[in-house]
């Protein structure tokens, strides 16, 4: 095994043994994912801090920004030393937003690695069955039998047998807590939100997507999801409000054209 290996399936075990400390404690596994969530979030808080920061003001800056491109629009030199400059009176380093994201990814999908590869026994929380995914729990609800899961498998056994949907209890709770994830993303999503049309298509596609991908998830990694993104939307609703503030007391520039140098006759 390479050091790089090593040092992955080190994490993993170290996460998985926090996990499981947690649950002798707590003797739930849904209340245990909840606080290992919360700690990971307090681990993780000055980097998404820093992220969400520079993610807003770089928002609130664009106006500014579209000024100085209509300003210099033919000289390029400039434009960036102003834009620059902009950047240094408000505080903001573009590569701000980036980096601290590229150090959580690592942890993010480290942790969901061990709790989907987690053997929960067959543990819920709140009727939310921790190892079943949506998909599986839909399909035991009409009664398929099969090791996996896929979509289509699932929408043949319910077309097969649709009075089975009636057995409610057995996929609800994944149900609803797959639709509230899918809510907290699209409105975090908005909070961030763009008044470029690329982007305003991308905050209706992503939560949709990762809605879909999510079907396929256990109950205990969507339960992580919506908890840390629950955590995330307070964050972010923070800092926003926070930043208008800081923003508001910055001077506005005049959106005035430079006068061109007339040339020699």
């Amino acid at each position: 095994m390479n050091p790089l290996s090593a040092l992955w399936k080190a994490a993993g075990d170290f996460l998985l043994f926090v996990l499981n400390s947690l649950y002798t404690f707590t003797h739930s596994y849904g209340i245990a994912i909840i606080v290992l969530t919360i700690l990971i979030r307090i681990l993780l808080h000055p980097l998404s801090h820093k992220q969400l920061v520079s993610m807003q003001k770089m928002q609130k800056l664009q106006p500014r920004i579209k000024i100085l491109q209509e300003k210099y629009a033919n000289d390029k030199d400039t434009l960036n030393k102003e834009i620059m400059k902009l950047y240094k009176e408000n505080n903001v380093n573009p590569a701000a937003g980036c980096l601290p994201l590229l150090v959580q990814l690592p942890i993010l999908i480290l942790l969901f690695r061990v709790l989907m590869n987690l053997d929960l026994g067959g543990a819920t929380f709140l009727g939310i069955s921790l190892e079943g995914s949506v998909l599986s729990t839909l399909g035991e609800a009409v009664g398929l039998v099969a090791e996996t899961h896929g979509i289509g498998q699932v929408m043949s056994a319910i077309a097969a047998n649709p009075a089975g949907l009636a057995n409610v209890g057995v996929y609800a709770a994944n149900l609803v807590l797959l639709l509230a994830v899918g809510f907290l993303t699209w409105f975090q999503q908005k909070l961030s939100g763009s008044s470029n049309p690329q982007m305003q298509f991308m905050n209706w596609f992503m939560p949709v997507f990762l809605t879909f991908i999510c079907l396929s998830l256990p109950g205990g990694v969507l339960l992580y999801w919506g908890v840390s993104s629950l955590i995330g939307v307070g964050q972010q609703w923070h800092i926003k409000r926070k930043t208008e503030v800081e923003m508001q007391e910055k001077p506005v520039l005049l959106k005035e054209k430079p006068q061109k140098k007339e040339g020699r006759q």
